[in-house]
């Protein structure tokens, strides 16, 4: 249980705090709750999450720890790398579609703009996880 239920705990921490983020910026709506993007990175927070309780019950010489780690990097460079990409690029394509013509305008999705993390978002979101991981190890 414990394997399943810190790296939960972990992230919905960091969903909270991005929620608090969010709502001190006046950005405040619960469709944030499972939106991509902001402070701090949960996608990052629970990989770091889980590779440490996978270290702490099972040693960083189980193979399980191995595939936790580079699972986690996978996942932390696509939340800082391609995502944050894919992001840019929609915020071009929306502006680009803004100058067309009003009616070829509404022909053309608006494209999501905030999908990846920055290395900031991404590092509160480790060292936020770090912190819970080890306070809830410590507790159970």
């Amino acid at each position: 249980g414990k394997l399943f239920l810190i790296p939960i705990i972990a992230l919905l921490v960091n969903q909270v705090i991005k929620m608090a983020v969010e709502a001190f910026k006046g950005n405040f709506t619960w469709f944030k709750l499972f939106d991509y993007g902001g402070m701090p990175s949960s996608h990052a927070a629970f990989v770091t999450s889980l590779t440490i309780v996978i270290s702490y019950y099972y040693g960083i010489n189980d193979p399980a720890f191995a595939i936790a780690l580079i699972f986690s990097l996978i996942i932390i460079k696509d939340a800082s790398g391609i995502r944050l990409q894919l992001g840019e690029q929609g915020k071009i394509i929306n502006q680009l579609i803004k100058e067309l013509p009003d009616k070829k305008e509404y022909k053309y999705p608006v494209m999501p703009e905030r999908l990846g993390h920055t290395n900031a978002q991404v590092v509160v979101g480790i060292l936020v996880s770090a912190l819970v991981t080890s306070l809830l190890i410590f507790i159970w």
